[in-house]
């Protein structure tokens, strides 16, 4: 999964947009929460964003989705929870 982000000078990161692995792009229209957590449905921890998406070629609105910044050495690895 591609994720496009935004970083801070500070080093906040916010998620903008992923494309999912079948080519589909949905824009992230907010980010309600940020926490550290664990996924229970497929494993992995770090940073979890709970996500308003959107997508216009398939007309979903208003998903909410969790999105996991998974923090390893030597890359950090997006991820998304579906359903």
């Amino acid at each position: 999964m591609d994720v496009i982000e935004y970083r801070n000078a500070l080093g906040k990161l916010t998620p903008l947009s992923f494309t999912w692995t079948d080519g589909t792009k949905f824009e992230i229209d907010e980010v309600l929460d940020v926490c550290r957590a664990a996924s229970l449905k497929v494993g992995g921890f770090g940073q979890r964003y709970k996500v308003r998406i959107s997508n216009d070629e398939k007309e979903i609105y208003n998903k909410i989705r969790y999105m996991y910044l998974e923090e390893g050495e030597p890359i950090e690895r997006w991820f998304i929870e579906a359903k």
